[in-house]
């Protein structure tokens, strides 16, 4: 059983940075695609950002530049450093693992940015 948990989230005002992590357990980390989405209520979850196995990543276009995702694998943990945020940024922030075509998902962590 594959568990995924997220911490980091919390208030910040527009302009301030927070940094995401998701601890992974089990042993399929090394190996899995890890991605961050975000979904604000009433809305579509959307992908934030990705992080492959060998380390190639891929963002939405809202956040290049302003965000950025990497990988412990020595940790099994996932991060998401977040700069620059804006009120549109709000959001509930889900962990996501992709492996051996099984989808893990964390029961997320609130972002919250003021203006």
């Amino acid at each position: 059983q594959v568990q995924l948990v997220e911490s980091g989230g919390g208030l910040v005002q527009a302009g301030g940075s927070l940094r995401l992590s998701c601890a992974a357990s089990g042993s399929i980390f090394s190996g899995a695609t890890m991605a961050w989405y975000r979904q604000v209520p009433g809305k579509q979850r959307e992908l934030v950002a990705r992080i492959r196995s060998g380390g190639s990543t891929e963002y939405v276009d809202s956040v290049k530049g302003r965000f950025t995702i990497s990988r412990d694998n020595t940790k099994n943990t996932v991060y998401l450093e977040m700069n620059s945020l804006k009120p549109e940024d709000t959001a509930a922030y889900y962990c996501n693992a992709i492996f051996a075509f099984s989808d893990y998902w964390g029961r997320g962590t609130q972002v919250t940015v003021s203006s």
